[in-house]
């Protein structure tokens, strides 16, 4: 019998969690939202587990409860290079599909961008969520379970195919 992959979101700022309820109902995927209990949320669609708030404590709950398969939606790269380790498919609210080949120069990058707010020089950080993006990350998500389930199904998004 084969595992149920589950998908673990790391909801705390996590902008698509609209996207993920809807493909993962199509893929009859279970989602699990992770967040602190200062992020309480009135949505009652997917699983809620809510955590002491403490420095990544969301982190550390989804990289022990994460198996092998499963799909985590994070903006956290440092969660993201620990479990793609764990053999974890990891997808960004933009819709890329991170690669572990991807995490040094990624981690080198942020450790850089730390160093200097550490010296008072800020950047202005990233752009805000664009429709585009949420498609892409609609579009991702549905090939991705689609790949790792077998069900060929698909839905268009026309809530943002419209706008695109």
């Amino acid at each position: 019998m084969q595992r149920i992959i589950k998908i673990f979101v790391d909801a705390d700022a996590c902008p698509v969690k609209q996207e993920i309820l809807d493909v993962a109902h199509l893929f009859d995927t279970p989602v699990l939202f992770v967040a602190c209990y200062a992020h309480i949320s009135n949505n009652k669609r997917g699983e809620w587990v809510y955590i002491e708030q403490g420095h990544d404590s969301v982190d550390f709950y989804i990289f022990q409860h994460v198996q092998a398969g499963d799909i985590v939606v994070t903006q956290d790269m440092g969660l993201a290079s620990l479990l793609l380790k764990k053999e974890v498919h990891v997808l960004s609210p933009r819709g890329e599909l991170l690669e572990d080949y991807q995490m040094e120069s990624i981690l080198f990058t942020r450790y850089v961008s730390a160093k200097e707010r550490r010296t008072g020089h800020f950047s202005k950080g990233p752009k805000a969520l664009s429709k585009t993006d949420r498609h892409r990350f609609f579009e991702m998500l549905q090939k991705l379970l689609s790949n790792l389930t077998g069900k060929k199904e698909f839905i268009s998004n026309k809530k943002y195919d419209t706008e695109l």
